[in-house]
């Protein structure tokens, strides 16, 4: 199901705690597609009961319409603590969008109405969210929290990202990854959205950033944003064209079709290489399409959440 198709067109960070909802709501509709078939808007309110676990909060109405056993969370019960980090350099503002939409998002788009989809989640859960946003500097970082205010803040924090564009011209993706690895003190699920391009560093220095993130026994999951109709495949028409790397500024003229094969070859095998390298270092790696709907990363999400509680 495409949840886009069932979004009204209007721009898109008018309200983004709205938008976030309507796709949440978008998603839990749809649920009966996903493995957590008959789970409704309830899943919010509920965890999946671990065998060992006390039966006392068993919720058996709901056990006899899912065939399932959930327990029931209370107001004052907080089993989860999310840590959300954003990469905000320039190659996340790609491709180029005069006005984004629902229909027309660019990677820092997609991330930030991603991220906010997932805080409903979380604050309907009654969980804790922090965040951390980075560029060629640490730009924000908060620790996590529960209340509204702070749900609030955040929102307010992701709108400005998405309206106003980074003048980063280096990203140093390894270097805040370690730094946000050191501010995280409490286990947490740490969730990444990054396209994973960087200027100042070597893969060894990335993947040892990466690994540094499951420090005091954190979860991690890395959702690696390229819009894949470009950026993977180079599909690009056949004309004499300049391309510019939107962070150095460095710039090449050529016919896409003379290095397209290769080109793609290349991406496909760092992002090969990636992801082993995240199985090897237990991260969960998603490879998401920017221009795909939002069903990948929630699926995802409550799949690993119910791993980490």
């Amino acid at each position: 199901m495409d949840l886009r198709s069932e979004l009204h067109s209007a721009p898109l960070f008018q309200n983004l705690e709205l938008l976030a909802h309507q796709i949440v709501e978008g998603f839990i509709s749809g649920i009966h597609k996903s493995p957590f078939h008959g789970f409704s808007a309830e899943f919010a309110e509920h965890k999946i009961y671990n065998p060992g676990e006390s039966t006392k909060h068993i919720d058996w109405k709901l056990f006899a319409k899912t065939d399932r056993l959930y327990t029931k969370r209370y107001e004052d019960e907080t089993n989860l603590r999310c840590h959300m980090v954003l990469d905000n350099s320039a190659s996340m503002y790609y491709p180029e969008v005069k006005k984004l939409s629902l229909n027309n998002l660019n990677k820092i788009g997609f991330g930030v109405l991603a991220m906010a989809a997932l805080m409903q989640i979380l604050k309907k859960q009654r969980d804790a969210v922090g965040l951390s946003i980075y560029s060629d500097t640490y730009n924000f970082h908060t620790t996590e929290k529960s209340s509204e205010r702070h749900f609030q803040m955040l929102y307010s924090k992701l709108n400005e990202v998405a309206q106003n564009r980074g003048k980063s011209e280096t990203t140093k993706t390894y270097t805040y990854l370690h730094q946000i690895a050191e501010k995280v003190h409490r286990r947490s699920l740490i969730i990444l959205f990054s396209d994973m391009f960087q200027t100042e560093t070597g893969e060894a220095e990335l993947f040892d950033a990466l690994r540094h993130l499951k420090y005091n026994k954190h979860a991690v999951v890395l959702f690696h944003l390229l819009d894949k109709k470009h950026e993977l495949d180079f599909a690009f028409e056949n004309t004499p064209k300049r391309f510019v790397d939107v962070e150095t500024g460095a710039h090449i003229d050529l016919y896409a079709e003379n290095i397209q094969k290769a080109y793609s070859q290349k991406v496909m095998e760092y992002q090969n290489n990636l992801k082993l390298q995240c199985i090897r270092y237990g991260i969960k790696y998603v490879n998401v399409d920017v221009q795909s709907n939002f069903t990948k990363v929630l699926n995802t999400f409550m799949t690993e959440q119910q791993k980490f509680v």
